[in-house]
């Protein structure tokens, strides 16, 4: 077979726990409402508000994982420890534009309106390629869709927002009245790199609203990672 013909074959699926963050189960793999690819738990947490010295959890936060990240990441991060990821902005950066599938169920503990949400997810994306001189009609247009998705959403506590992350780019957003990840339904697919980008790494992103879910990431990957290590060395 030439160099030029290399099959890549998809690694075997992770086996890790189910993770149980303020009376929500993640289940410790899923199915993708986009590709209906399995996904394992890469970590989970809380995104909350700092209030007065108080923290109010708003939702809770699982992230899922196609199994080609973990020798993905390997190659670079494989013998670091959990607090050298969790304060790394590189890692996460690369957990973000990685060539593989990401998800992210978003399990409500307070009441959301939808277009709030939206709103301020978009202005902080638009204000950030503003200054980075990269903001076009293409990603235009994308903010438009995204606001038009949750325009006349409202999540009730316990109901969730499904975010798939493809390697190509594309957002595909679902709604759940639970924490179920319905394998049918209407879904709205955005078609654009930058909008993808940006909303992942609001859940995972340095000093964001989610540390907790940061850090399970991290340990969660630090450990898969060690573990690959390992099988490498002895193989």
């Amino acid at each position: 077979m030439s160099s030029s013909s290399v099959v890549v074959y998809p690694s075997p699926l992770p086996t890790v726990a189910e993770l149980h963050v303020d009376s929500v189960t993640f289940a410790p793999s899923v199915r993708s409402p986009a590709s209906s690819n399995p996904l394992f738990l890469g970590g989970a947490g809380v995104r909350g508000l700092e209030d007065r010295g108080e923290v109010i959890i708003l939702s809770v936060v699982g992230v899922y994982l196609d199994a080609n990240a973990v020798p993905s990441l390997s190659l670079k991060w494989k013998g670091k420890t959990a607090e050298e990821l969790a304060e790394s902005v590189p890692f996460f950066r690369e957990i973000v534009t990685g060539a593989f599938e990401k998800f992210i169920k978003l399990t409500m503990k307070q009441p959301l309106f939808g277009h709030k949400y939206a709103e301020g997810v978009t202005k902080k994306c638009v204000a950030i390629w503003k200054f980075r001189g990269i903001y076009t009609q293409c990603e235009a247009i994308a903010v438009e869709m995204f606001l038009e998705v949750f325009k006349d959403q409202a999540f009730l506590p316990g109901a969730s927002i499904l975010f798939a992350f493809s390697p190509n780019g594309s957002l595909t957003v679902a709604f759940s009245k639970d924490d179920s990840i319905p394998q049918t339904g209407r879904a709205h697919v955005i078609r654009n790199k930058l909008l993808a980008e940006a909303v992942l790494e609001s859940f995972i992103e340095k000093n964001g609203a989610s540390p907790g879910v940061r850090l399970s990431v991290a340990e969660r990957l630090a450990q898969l990672m060690n573990e690959n290590k390992v099988e490498e060395e002895e193989n």
